[in-house]
């Protein structure tokens, strides 16, 4: 094999750039196929020529070889790409701190929060959202609306709509797609656990795809002289691993610490299985068009309804760009008019921090061939 690869030595591509070559022309196809194939397919499920290059646009964006390789040779107290970041506050008993903290607020200024009461019907009457039916205690409860934030999927909220959108939308909505996700957590003494908060597995021969050592996120989240493991699998709710019992899952997590050479099943004391159902929006082909059609439906018909977050957006954000899009839409709803669907897309919000000239579209670059047969990057 050649001892040096170009960065972009992909074949050129035509129309809507796919996952594959999109991440081929920043950092050429043999890291390709070594950092990011296996992983890719393994979150999502699909060969990465299947996944719109959105994804990784919204994910690495200013992410290239060359940044990655400085920023591994020189050590510095910080970077401006979050991808490369090396350290950062994090609440000592995880982020749900910070949502207890908000509902205490809620509360304490005489509002009300409900758990646990899912949203059945929306209804809608001359051109807004008037109310909201949730189930609570099992029993339907009618809630008047002004306004509306949403973080239920996009496709769950368009349906739930009373009168129902017209045939056309209630299909875009039936054609977006998620991604789920479960968790096996492993409690191990503290010495077999890692530094790192993560590690990435890119091997085929397993089905986890990250482990995560909860011990490095906060030593508040382990009880002393253990640290808990968190082997993440990325699956389609109904599937073999989504269905299996929870004590098969700790067989299976324990058996592939042990073949990925991390840990030995004997030091395993217990283990946990958690589900969530789509963790992840799917970028698959046409997705963007669907979603289209869901925005323009609910801003002419329901425009005091403000859809934010990942699964309300069907965006692939990060938790601070989810969290910003709702404080956008609370603003909104005081009368201010930002663009909620720009968050993590224009330039204002780039991962660099850096006001950048460029498309501002979600996935940047395609390739194209050279006179020297290696790909160069264009405006897509």
């Amino acid at each position: 094999m050649p001892a040096v690869v170009r960065v972009g030595e992909v074949p050129a591509t035509e129309g809507p750039v796919e996952l594959q070559g999109w991440v081929a022309a920043r950092f050429g196809y043999r890291l390709y196929r070594i950092f990011f194939k296996t992983y890719t397919e393994k979150v999502w499920g699909i060969p990465a020529t299947q996944i719109q290059a959105d994804w990784a646009a919204q994910r690495i964006k200013n992410l290239n070889l060359l940044n990655a390789v400085l920023s591994a040779l020189k050590p510095s107290k910080g970077t401006e790409i979050t991808t490369l970041i090396d350290r950062f506050d994090y609440p000592k008993l995880g982020p749900g701190m910070m949502w207890e903290r908000a509902r205490d607020l809620v509360v304490k200024q005489g509002g009300e929060v409900l758990m646990e009461t899912p949203v059945v019907r929306i209804e809608r009457q001359n051109g807004r959202a008037s109310a909201v039916t949730v189930l609570s205690d099992g029993r339907p409860r009618r809630l008047p609306a002004r306004a509306i934030v949403s973080s239920m999927p996009l496709p769950a909220l368009v349906k739930a709509m009373s009168p129902a959108p017209p045939p056309e939308v209630v299909e875009a909505a039936d054609g977006l797609h998620y991604r789920d996700f479960l968790t096996v957590a492993l409690v191990v003494p503290q010495a077999a656990g890692f530094p790192d908060n993560w590690i990435y597995i890119h091997t085929p021969g397993v089905r986890v795809g990250r482990v995560q050592n909860f011990g490095s996120w906060s030593p508040y989240l382990v009880k002393e002289g253990r640290t808990c493991l968190g082997l993440e699998y990325f699956v389609n709710e109904g599937d073999d691993l989504w269905e299996m019992s929870d004590a098969d899952l700790v067989d299976l997590a324990t058996r592939e610490l042990a073949q990925l050479g991390l840990v030995e099943p004997s030091a395993v004391e217990r283990g946990y299985a958690v589900r969530i159902p789509k963790a992840y929006p799917v970028y698959d082909p046409g997705y963007a068009e669907r979603v289209e059609v869901l925005r323009e439906w609910l801003a002419e018909h329901v425009p005091n309804v403000h859809p934010v977050g990942r699964n309300g957006m069907h965006k692939y954000n990060n938790q601070d760009h989810s969290m910003l899009t709702a404080m956008l839409a609370a603003d909104n709803i005081l009368g201010a008019r930002h663009d909620t669907w720009q968050v993590n897309v224009e330039d204002d919000y780039h991962e660099s921090g850096r006001h950048e000239s460029g498309t501002g579209r979600a996935a940047p670059v395609m390739t194209t061939p050279s006179s020297s047969g290696a790909g160069r990057k264009i405006a897509a």
